[in-house]
Parts: structure tokens; sequence; C-alpha cells
């Protein structure tokens, strides 16, 4: 298993560096429509990537990240509220968050579909769902998947299509935008 919670430092280091400026493009477009001071998750935080590049779109959001490695969240900036936790059983009542993003992490989910149960129930109604992640269809995301499999990680990665069939039947739309061998997943609950 990949010691997350001794590597925060390599992460804060070199983490933005593997955010494409596309996917960063995407993810202020992501944010837009979210209202004024909408609270937003960041699961599977690690040291608030995702928040940093949501903040720098979006200085009015709050944020507040989950992340099952305290050795991660101590890289977080000041203004991310952090939660020591796992996407399968979040620390949140009923319909807390407008948006929740997961950069980079949904493979690491034990559980997948609990952990979209879960993201269901935290999200409000009609609440937004960013997904980034390596498509598991290319050579280098089958490289990825390979390798986190071999260092213990559980290694969920997605084709785009196969994502998008499990969250459509979540009740989520989903709009896909493909990057080489990273793909971005925008959904939103639709009205119940």
């Amino acid at each position: 298993m990949i010691p997350f919670n001794h590597l925060g430092w390599i992460f804060k280091f070199i983490g933005p560096a593997i955010y494409p400026p596309k996917v960063r493009e995407s993810l202020c477009s992501f944010l837009i429509p979210l209202s004024e001071s909408a609270s937003v998750l960041d699961l599977g935080a690690g040291t608030g990537i995702m928040s940093e590049f949501a903040y720098a779109c979006r200085k009015d959001l709050q944020f507040t990240a989950v992340d099952p490695a305290e050795g991660m969240l101590k890289y977080t900036a000041e203004y991310i509220q952090t939660h020591q936790g796992h996407a399968e059983t979040l620390p949140f009542e009923e319909n807390s968050f407008e948006a929740i993003l997961i950069g980079e992490a949904l493979h690491h989910f034990s559980d997948i579909e609990t952990s979209i149960e879960e993201i269901v129930r935290v999200l409000k109604k009609e609440g937004k769902l960013f997904i980034y992640d390596f498509d598991s269809s290319t050579f280098m995301g089958k490289l990825i998947c390979r390798v986190e499999k071999i260092l213990g990680e559980p290694g969920n990665f997605f084709t785009p299509g196969v994502l998008e069939e499990i969250l459509k039947s979540h009740g989520f739309s989903v709009a896909i935008s493909q990057y080489g061998w990273r793909y971005t997943i925008d959904a939103q609950l639709k009205p119940s």
C-alpha cells in the first residue's frame, strides 16, 4: 500500500504539475454556476490541490477536504477545513455540499458503489460532481493502474463511458471531456 501518510510534502510539491491547464480550465467552468459562498467538498483531497485550483477560480467558496491520510491533510491551505475520513463513510449530514471535487482519487476508493451512494447522500438537491482521473483504456492509464495494484492500491480505474453509466445509475447527468489519457466528468444530480 502506498504510504500516503508520509508523502504529503512530496505531493504538495509535485501535485500541481500533474493537473494540465485544460483540466484546470474545466474545473473553473464547472464552478461558475455555483452560488456565492457555496460549500464544496474535496474528496480524497490529499494536500488539497483541487481546492487550491478551485480557490484560484472562486475565492468565495467554502472548502472542506476529506482524506484518510492525516499526513496529507496537514499540507492543505489555511482556508480549507479538513476531516480525516473515507469516501465510504463521510462524516457529514445529508445535503451538506453544493459540489464535490475528486481529483485523481476515485481509483483509491475501496468500494466505489458505497462511495457514490455517500456522495449522493451529502450532495444538495441538484448538486454537482467533478471528477478528474486516468482513462484505463489508454496505454498510460493501464500502466498507472497496473503499478498502483502492484503497490497494493485498489486500482479502481474506469473508462469514461463506464463511469458515466455508473453515475447515471445514481441519478446524475454526465458530460465527459477527454484529455489524452486523462479525462474529467462534470456531473449533476437530476431533479427527483
